[in-house]
């Protein structure tokens, strides 16, 4: 058995399924599910649920329509390898409206909350050196997309 993260969207479930598995390796989209008759949200024929899976794990898409938007109560992580894919992933999220916020937070064009991260932030922010790690931590307070470099700087008090 596994968890499956159900994301819903005001009709462009579809779309969020095929923006976010051209992005992420090891995605596709699946299956879905048509309304067979009217439902509350849809009518007979459109497309209620698209399947498809991001990184390997299976997310729903729903056309659930548009009383319960995204909030960044949810977000997704990104634990990238090195600054190169932050750059990358940070790009690709943000691409055709999606809007930065701070310390590696942003939110795509759907309105879907991603932490774009890496590991070795935690080198920086609970390392050994406590000031090193106030002034990592500061560093980062800064911030809109991670820069690793700067928080390295930081904490070695460059």
């Amino acid at each position: 058995m596994e968890l499956t993260t159900c994301l819903w969207f005001n009709g462009r479930a579809r779309e969020a399924a095929n923006f976010y598995t051209s992005i992420f390796p090891d995605s596709s989209v699946a299956d879905n599910w048509i309304a067979p008759t009217d439902t509350p949200g849809n009518a007979q024929g459109e497309e209620i649920v698209v399947n498809f899976r991001i990184f390997g794990r299976p997310f729903i898409g729903l056309n659930g329509g548009p009383q319960f938007p995204h909030s960044e109560a949810i977000s997704f992580q990104i634990p990238c390898a090195d600054q190169n894919e932050i750059d990358k992933y940070w790009d690709l999220l943000l691409a055709d409206g999606g809007v930065e916020s701070q310390c590696g937070w942003l939110k795509d064009k759907f309105g879907v909350s991603w932490q774009v991260t890496s590991p070795e932030m935690g080198k920086y922010l609970g390392g050994p050196d406590q000031e090193g790690a106030q002034r990592a931590t500061k560093a980062m307070l800064e911030m809109r997309k991670i820069i690793l470099a700067d928080m390295e700087k930081a904490y070695l008090g460059h």
